[in-house]
């Protein structure tokens, strides 16, 4: 394992950010390039726990020669974010600079232009280093797979309908419990690769990638970094790369993906009517049909009629659950996975901000 660092100067005097990159060699001809990143949104752990089991899994392998394609990992892919702390709480998610998501904006270019991405780099504010570096790094792979979590949630996955079927086998092989067929629409990080890819001749877009993919991991909810959890998901990620012949093992073999794969237009995304204290009634994981009780709000504590009632709108599996009791009006609750599009327009794009 070669380990490299990437330097990010900060915007005001004084601040420094280290980056470390892990390069693990491949010993034959092409096979595929991998990166795997974590922690794009800073606080969101489970992805460094796993790559932290990955990597001794990786390193054994390396040792037996068992390295087939070139493998670049980066454990904690946001430094600036974990640096962030408002009232003693890590603010990982969204730069305080500038109020923008560290999983939005990146770049959106033909794969022609990779190189353009790391010119001159110092025109440009420290996140956007960042961001350029990173997906500079990924555009040299053919499989990216970004690491992340919600917040109380099942393992799904976002797949741009241009990998599947085909990327059912990281679903497999992962045992995750729904995939989210997204539309390629956004600027997030896993949408930049595919988006360079799809343009790589400017102008002419291709409906299908083979052998190509760009992902997010959902890896559970953000409490869910348990040492049992992390290898059972490391392990996982070893069979993809195994089944894709980055890794060998002939030991891997992988059941068809039986979880749903929804698209994004079905997703009905529940929120609350008004602010209140939320009572859930049904949990992460359960299935449920139209009409019935999902919550109760309680707006007007001690006072008749002082509560409402939030119902679910279509039959669905529940992908994920807000963790906060507290909730202010049209904050999100739920997110349920549905056999048919909701009546709710969704806008292109990303679910959430």
């Amino acid at each position: 394992m070669d380990i490299t660092e990437i330097v990010i100067e900060g915007d005001t005097a004084g601040i420094v950010w280290r980056l470390p990159v892990l390069h693990f060699a491949g010993n034959k001809a092409g096979a595929p390039k991998i990166y795997i990143q974590a922690a794009l949104h800073a606080g969101e752990l489970p992805g460094t726990a796993l790559i932290h089991f990955l990597c001794e899994r990786l390193r054994k392998a390396e040792a037996e020669g068992a390295i087939q394609g070139d493998i670049t990992v980066v454990p904690h892919a946001n430094p600036i974010g974990a640096a962030q702390s408002h009232f003693g709480e890590m603010q990982g998610r969204f730069d305080l600079g500038s109020r923008t998501n560290f999983n939005r904006d990146f770049p959106l270019i033909s794969l022609r232009d990779r190189d353009l991405l790391i010119e001159n780099l110092e025109r440009y504010p420290a996140v956007d280093r960042l961001k350029r570096q990173l997906i500079h790094m990924a555009l040299g792979a053919d499989l990216v797979i970004d690491l992340h979590c919600d917040d109380e949630s099942l393992q799904y996955a976002y797949i741009d309908e241009a990998f599947w079927p085909e990327a059912s086998d990281l679903a497999a092989a992962l045992k995750m419990d729904a995939v989210l067929l997204s539309d390629g629409e956004s600027s997030a990080f896993e949408e930049a690769v595919s988006f360079a890819w799809k343009y790589e001749v400017p102008g002419e877009k291709k409906a299908r990638l083979p052998g190509k993919l760009s992902v997010t991991v959902e890896l559970r909810g953000t409490r869910d970094v348990y040492p049992e959890m992390a290898t059972q998901d490391a392990e996982g990620l070893w069979r993809f790369l195994a089944v894709r012949g980055a890794v060998c093992d002939d030991s891997v073999h992988l059941a068809a993906f039986a979880g749903p794969a929804v698209p994004l237009d079905n997703v009905e995304m529940i929120r609350a009517p008004q602010a209140g204290t939320v009572l859930f009634h049904r949990n992460i994981g359960e299935r449920v049909v139209e009409g019935d009780r999902l919550a109760t709000i309680i707006t007007a504590p001690g006072m008749p009629d002082g509560t409402i009632e939030v119902r679910a709108p279509q039959d669905g599996l529940i992908v994920t659950r807000v963790s906060d009791r507290l909730v202010r009006r049209r904050g999100d609750l739920m997110k349920i996975g549905s056999d048919k599009p909701s009546s709710v327009v969704r806008k292109p794009g990303t679910l959430e901000d």
